[in-house]
């Protein structure tokens, strides 16, 4: 009889998440926020000196999603800068890799989300509004990345990711930096809005 493949990863924090069967209380802020600021985006073909992390693009989706939603309570700015979370241990996929991969990423990424969620104190899944309007966030934040670092004419990015509200945008840029000042932010940015879901 075979021994089942390990499928629980060990965190700095000194967790193990089992990442087919993820539980809330083996998940820490600063495991996701190091993670995600080591995770680089569009696979690393960005220009600049450094990669574009996950985590410095969940800071700008989190920005962006207050500008749409000026009304939003924190627990759904949280939702905004947690939006891309599980990918501190399943890493940044491109939607051609989602697509090969099939379904079972989604499940995977489901399932870390749930968990994710409720060890914040988030509903397991958020509303279909807030929803749409973190995927509008996350759409615009990825046209200024195409359009600025990863090589996209504005036409391609329009295709792809749709024509944003350059109002929304304002002097939002992309900032590439060290992860370890990203992974900073990203915390205290957590933190901030922790203290004021009370």
């Amino acid at each position: 009889m075979m021994k089942p493949p390990r499928a629980w990863q060990r965190m700095l924090s000194g967790r193990r998440l089992d990442l087919l069967d993820p539980t809330p209380v083996d998940i820490e802020i600063e495991d996701i926020a190091h993670g995600l600021a080591f995770v680089a985006r569009w696979n690393g073909q960005t220009n600049g000196d450094f990669a574009y992390s996950v985590a410095e693009h969940s800071l700008l989706v989190e920005v962006l999603f207050r500008r749409i939603a000026p009304k939003a309570p924190p627990k759904w700015q949280l939702a905004a800068l947690l939006h891309d979370a599980p990918e501190y241990v399943i890493g940044d996929m491109i939607s051609p890799v989602k697509a090969a991969v099939g379904p079972g990423y989604k499940d995977l990424d489901i399932r870390l989300t749930s968990a994710i969620h409720i060890r914040f104190g988030l509903p397991a899944a958020i509303p279909a509004s807030v929803k749409r309007q973190i995927k509008k966030a996350d759409n615009i934040s990825a046209w200024m990345e195409a359009t600025s670092i990863a090589g996209f004419t504005e036409a391609e990015a329009n295709k792809f990711f749709g024509k944003p509200d350059q109002a929304l945008i304002g002097d939002l840029t992309i900032v590439l930096r060290p992860p370890v000042e990203t992974r900073r932010d990203f915390t205290q940015r957590y933190e901030e809005l922790s203290q004021q879901l009370g």
